[in-house]
């Protein structure tokens, strides 16, 4: 008995690739948008006024609870933070210092890092808190 087989030609159907090259595009257009900011777990402090500052050209300074300090999101020491301090001071001058602590922070912690700007002669600097 013989067999016969069915040879039909099978084609790769190009009309959905403009649809998946699409949403690559998309997905990779998100991917791009994520800001892969670094934050210390704090509890704000509140304020009764505050002023809203931009997002751009800003380094920030966290202090937690123990003391310990963080600059940008990693640890860090008073050295490394006037080393940054003063190259950023260097290469964009305007930019702005935030200095973000925990509600609970003695304040001889926070008053280390101002007395180092102040010695910096750093003048663009901000506390941040939680809104209102």
């Amino acid at each position: 008995m013989k067999l016969r087989r069915n040879r039909k030609n099978f084609v790769v159907p190009l009309n959905s690739m403009s649809d998946v090259a699409f949403l690559l595009l998309i997905f990779i257009m998100l991917v791009s948008l994520i800001n892969y900011r670094k934050e210390v777990k704090i509890e704000y402090p509140e304020a009764a006024a505050a002023t809203k500052t931009s997002a751009e050209k800003n380094m920030e300074i966290w202090i937690n609870r123990a003391g310990n300090l963080y600059l940008d999101g990693d640890p860090c020491t008073l050295e490394t933070i006037e080393y940054a301090v003063g190259e950023i001071y260097r290469s964009a001058p305007d930019t702005r210092l935030h200095i973000i602590a925990d509600r609970l922070t003695p304040f001889k912690e926070v008053r280390q890092v101002l007395e180092l700007l102040q010695l910096l002669q750093y003048r663009v600097v901000s506390f941040v808190v939680k809104d209102a």
